[in-house]
């Protein structure tokens, strides 16, 4: 058996073809999609990068694993402690670490555990192939090594790769001569009005857009495409088409792999491809542009995509399931058991069986965290998202948030007031689901709150001020008595 796992970065579900995307952004991972089973909602309970890969390696949700931000204590892996063995659990059990088990040989194609200082990423790998830049490269850097690696080793069987693409992440970085007959004239999704522009560019908040860069204009001669604020709407459409052409520029990528498996014999009923990605991206949501900053739905959803051997094709699996639940799924496919000394145990639930006839597999609801730009928690019920804020990383938001992602899919009508019974219900569905996590957890400290405690989200620290500064003697001097009022103690 063969295995590739695309694991791509800042990939938004619904700006996929197969996903009901109106523009051909990914016509290989369409076509994959076609051959496996694509799951409809399924979400990073953990958001962005480092989180989101905590969760799904370990099938541990942040609050459990201790992940749930990008800096401070909340950015490492809690210890095991007293029960550690010669090996920890978190190791022993991770995602990769079910196909080395499985008697598989494992390879990485990933420059994400340099970036994050996140090793525990690489556990389970005979190879962790490393191209250097730490996230700023280019699958025009990445592929050719894959490729290389496939010459020499690709007709052995029995191996699992791993092949990281970050092109969607900003910075946009398509080459410069790359056209893939996109336009901003042609968006299929041009919600942003003349209307809604004006009042973004009134945006108090990092990654509106008069600071893309987070709390500058600052521009970086190597990445030309990704400019550092939006004047007029033209710019701002301009600069959300560089988004789609990110995502095909990688499923492009795919297919030089694809084709490679095809030209060889190798694309066949043996090989199984996952892919996923760690988040998604707001363009424009909130008024936030190129970043993944929020526990909403356009961050928290994102693609599942599995061609598995001997399961359905062409299926599409309905209800709420989150990257916690891959491992397990993972861990059921292949046979493999667990590592326990002090009853290990995943909080994400395998769904092998829905790709293997349909059988429901799905949560209730999907809790999203995000604690690295914000701290909030939200929970995606129905067809409503709830969002609860306890830190707005400066932008001025309110505590708690309701919206209709179907008929709303980009947030532009917040409902709390209108339905007090659903956010009731949401606050319910979060305060259980918090009780029920810390019951089981190995610590009495919520990592949203040591990230609190420790100065709030590592994107803001020591940011208000100069911001503050920033915006003073501008149309945007509105906010800062509102900053002060609502980020008293902070800075």
């Amino acid at each position: 058996m063969r295995v590739i796992l695309f694991d791509i970065d800042t990939l938004r579900a619904n700006h996929m073809g197969c996903y009901g995307y109106g523009r051909n952004t990914t016509p290989v991972m369409d076509e994959i999609a076609r051959e496996g089973v694509r799951f409809d909602d399924y979400y990073c309970p953990n958001a962005p990068c480092l989180p989101s890969r905590a969760s799904m390696i370990s099938g541990l949700y942040g609050i459990h694993n201790g992940v749930v931000g990008h800096g401070g204590t909340a950015a490492d892996m809690r210890l095991q402690g007293r029960t550690r063995s010669f090996t920890d659990e978190i190791s022993e059990n991770g995602l990769f670490m079910q196909f080395r088990r499985a008697g598989m040989h494992t390879v990485s194609f990933s420059t994400f555990a340099e970036r994050h200082s996140a090793w525990w990423f690489n556990a389970g790998f005979n190879e962790c192939i490393n191209v250097g830049r730490r996230g700023g490269e280019p699958a025009g850097m990445v592929t050719p090594r894959v490729l290389e690696w496939l010459e020499k080793n690709g007709k052995e069987d029995n191996w699992m790769m791993h092949v990281h693409y970050w092109d969607p992440h900003t910075p946009y970085r398509t080459p410069a001569g790359y056209d893939c007959g996109f336009s901003p004239e042609d968006m299929p999704d041009d919600w942003i009005t003349e209307e809604i522009f004006a009042e973004h560019l009134l945006h108090i908040g990092p990654h509106g857009a008069n600071e893309i860069n987070m709390w500058n204009d600052d521009t970086n001669a190597q990445w030309p495409k990704h400019p550092g604020s939006l004047k007029t709407l033209d710019e701002a459409k301009r600069f959300l088409n560089s988004y789609d052409e990110g995502v095909r520029y990688t499923d492009d990528n795919i297919g030089q792999i694809i084709g490679w498996l095809k030209e060889n014999g190798l694309y066949d009923d043996d090989l199984a491809i996952i892919i996923t990605a760690d988040h998604g991206e707001d363009l424009g949501e909130f008024g936030v542009y190129a970043e993944h900053g929020m526990a909403d739905d356009p961050v928290c959803r994102i693609p599942l995509i599995i061609r598995w051997p001997g399961m359905q094709k062409g299926a599409v699996v309905k209800g709420f399931y989150d990257n916690t639940d891959l491992a397990p799924t993972v861990q059921e496919l292949l046979g493999t058991s667990l590592v326990t000394w002090d009853d290990f145990h995943y909080d994400g639930i395998s769904f092998a069986k829905a790709l293997k006839d349909g059988t429901d597999c799905s949560k209730p609801c999907a809790v999203l965290t995000q604690c690295a730009h914000v701290c909030q928690r939200s929970v995606r019920f129905d067809d409503y998202i709830y969002i609860r804020t306890i830190h707005g990383g400066y932008h001025l938001l309110p505590k708690e948030m309701l919206f209709h992602v179907k008929e709303d899919p980009h947030e532009l009508h917040d409902l709390a007031k209108e339905r007090p019974d659903l956010c009731a219900r949401g606050a319910k569905l979060l305060l259980d689901w918090t009780e029920d996590m810390m019951k089981s957890s190995r610590s009495d400290v919520d990592p949203m709150w040591t990230v609190m405690r420790e100065g709030g989200p590592e994107h803001c620290r020591g940011a208000l001020a100069g911001y503050m500064e920033r915006i003073a003697g501008t149309p945007r001097a509105y906010g800062i008595p509102l900053l002060q009022e609502q980020y008293k103690g902070f800075d």
